[in-house]
């Protein structure tokens, strides 16, 4: 079921933003994991049933994790990679590079925004997440960059956004 009321989507920090980086060992990124897996449980609770994740390094795989977690106990639960362009993960480190390939081999649904990268690409790709969800969760902190226009973009649309604080305080 892919209509906009049964969608929720994510956005949320690459590593450079959160507090501990790249180690997903921290206790504070474990905490986060968790409080993810909550509000994409509580989202499937409120009738969401197709998640689109923007497959970006750090918290986005975070969420396509816990989708794909959640697509376990319910397999009527579907995930949509939005890729911003083909060449989203070319530069990453290898190991990210095949983290972020096994996810997308796991999702139901992939769409490329655009073949080629561009400068606009990445607004392109978040604009197309909130168009298609009635939900946003957001790992958010209030840093200007990608998180912050899509968390302001989706509540000019009215779409709903659960905010995820990167740490409680």
């Amino acid at each position: 079921m892919r209509g906009r009321q049964s969608t929720c989507s994510f956005t949320g920090h690459r590593p450079g933003k959160l507090p501990w980086g790249t180690d997903e060992g921290d206790l504070r990124c474990l905490n986060l994991k968790q409080r993810l897996w909550d509000a994409v449980e509580a989202a499937y609770q409120e009738g969401m049933r197709h998640f689109i994740c923007g497959m970006a390094l750090g918290c986005d795989l975070f969420f396509a994790e816990a989708v794909l977690r959640l697509r376990e106990m319910h397999p009527e639960v579907t995930i949509e990679a939005a890729i911003p362009c083909l060449t989203q993960a070319d530069t990453w480190p290898p190991a990210q590079q095949r983290r972020y390939r096994a996810l997308l081999a796991q999702c139901d649904y992939e769409t490329v925004v655009q073949e080629k990268y561009s400068s606009t690409c990445m607004q392109r790709r978040d604009r197309y997440m909130v168009d298609h969800s009635s939900i946003l969760i957001a790992v958010f902190d209030g840093l200007p960059g990608g998180t912050r226009y899509t968390v302001q973009y989706a509540m000019e649309r009215g779409v709903s956004v659960v905010d995820l604080p990167t740490v409680l305080r």
